[in-house]
C-alpha cells in the first residue's frame, strides 16, 4: 500500500463516447497516457466526471481495467446507490492492480444517516484493504463526513490513508483543522478546482483531484507548481499563484456544478478533441448561451495566459 498515490495533481477522468454514445476506452486510454506523460501524477477512474451513474457496472470495471494494463495509476471511484455494489468495485479495483480508491458516501438510501454511512464505508474499506483510500466529501452526495466518523474508521482500517474535499474553501479549512492536520500520515486532497490555492496554501493540501486538469493540463501543473512553492514561504511564488488561480476561475467554477461534465467536454472539443464531442444521454446539452459564455472565457483565459507565463518572473516557477 503506497499513500503517496494520493499527492501531485491528479485529473478526474471523463469518459469518451463513441458515435452509438457507448464507452469508447481506446481514446480513455490514450487521454490518460497523455496526461501521465505532461506530469500528471495518477487519475481517477470513474467518479463524476466519468459520469459513474451513467455506465453499467461492466462499463466501468472494464475501463478500470483498461488503465491498469496500459500502465496507468488509477485511482478508483466507489459510487453506488448500493453498498454491494460499491464494495464489487472495491474489491474489483484491488484485484485488478489499481493504485487507490475514493471512496463515495452511500446516496438516495439513508444517505443522511451516520451509522448507514459508517457501515458503507466500512464496507468498502474492508473489501480492499491493501489500496490506500479517501473518503470524498462533498455537498451532491448529501453528507458531510465529520472528524469523530473518519478518526473512528482510520482506527480499523489503516488503508483510510486521507479525504478528499470538495465543498469548497470553509469545508476545506474543516478538513485542515480537524481531521488532516493531525499528523503527516493523514492525507488531505483538494477536490474542487476552485480551491485549488487556498487548499494547498491555506490548508496544507498534499495534492489536487482536478476536473479543468483535463482541458489545461499544463497550466494546472504550472499553478501546482507554484502553490507547492508557495508553500514555503516564498512571495513571489504565493502571489503569482494567486494571480493564476484568479484568471481560472471562471472556467474552475463550473466544476462544482451539475453540468460540469459538459463545459468540460465542450472545452476539450474547442481544445481540438473530437472524442469528446459525445454524451451518453442525447438530450444532455449545453444550452447556446452556455456555449457561447464559456467559449469566450476558454479564449480570454488562454490569451492573458499566454501573455502572463512568458514573463521572466513566471517563467521561472513553469512545471
Amino acid at each position: 500500500m503506497n499513500p503517496a498515490i494520493f499527492s501531485g495533481t491528479i485529473p478526474a477522468l471523463m469518459t469518451p463516447c463513441k458515435p452509438d454514445r457507448t464507452p469508447d476506452f481506446d481514446k480513455l486510454v490514450e487521454k490518460a497516457r497523455e496526461l501521465i506523460g505532461l506530469g500528471m501524477s495518477a487519475v481517477v477512474y470513474c467518479g463524476s466526471m466519468g459520469d459513474w451513474p451513467l455506465l453499467t457496472d461492466a462499463e466501468r470495471m472494464e475501463g478500470v481495467e483498461r488503465l491498469v494494463a496500459a500502465g496507468v495509476p488509477v485511482v478508483v471511484g466507489t459510487g453506488a446507490v448500493n453498498t454491494r455494489v460499491a464494495v464489487a468495485h472495491a474489491a474489483h479495483a484491488q484485484r485488478v492492480g489499481a493504485r487507490g480508491l475514493m471512496v463515495i458516501p452511500r446516496v438516495l438510501s439513508r444517505g443522511t444517516v451516520i451509522a448507514a454511512q459508517k457501515a458503507h464505508f466500512k464496507a468498502i474499506l474492508a473489501a480492499a484493504p491493501d489500496l490506500p483510500a479517501v473518503i470524498y466529501n462533498s455537498p451532491y452526495y448529501g453528507f458531510a463526513t465529520r472528524a469523530d466518523l473518519f478518526f473512528a474508521l482510520r482506527a480499523e482500517h489503516p488503508n483510510l490513508v486521507g479525504f478528499k474535499e470538495f465543498g469548497g474553501n470553509e469545508d476545506l479549512s474543516y478538513a485542515a483543522e480537524h481531521i488532516t492536520s493531525k499528523d503527516d500520515a493523514v492525507t488531505l486532497m483538494i477536490g474542487v478546482d476552485t480551491a485549488v490555492y487556498h487548499g494547498f496554501v491555506n490548508c496544507g493540501a498534499t495534492g489536487a483531484i482536478t476536473g479543468i486538469g483535463n482541458v489545461l493540463p499544463r497550466e494546472v501543473l504550472h499553478l501546482t507548481a507554484l502553490c507547492q512553492v508557495a508553500m514555503t514561504g516564498d512571495a513571489e511564488a504565493r502571489r503569482l499563484a494567486y494571480e493564476l488561480d484568479s484568471a481560472m476561475q471562471v472556467l474552475s467554477k463550473v466544476d462544482a456544478g451539475p453540468d460540469l461534465v459538459l463545459y468540460f467536454k465542450h472545452m476539450m472539443v474547442l481544445k481540438g478533441d473530437e472524442a469528446y464531442r459525445l454524451h451518453f444521454n442525447e438530450t444532455d446539452v449545453l444550452s447556446p448561451s452556455q456555449r457561447r459564455f464559456i467559449e469566450q472565457q476558454v479564449a480570454l483565459f488562454d490569451a492573458w495566459y499566454a501573455d502572463w507565463s512568458t514573463q521572466p518572473h513566471v517563467m521561472k516557477y513553469a512545471a
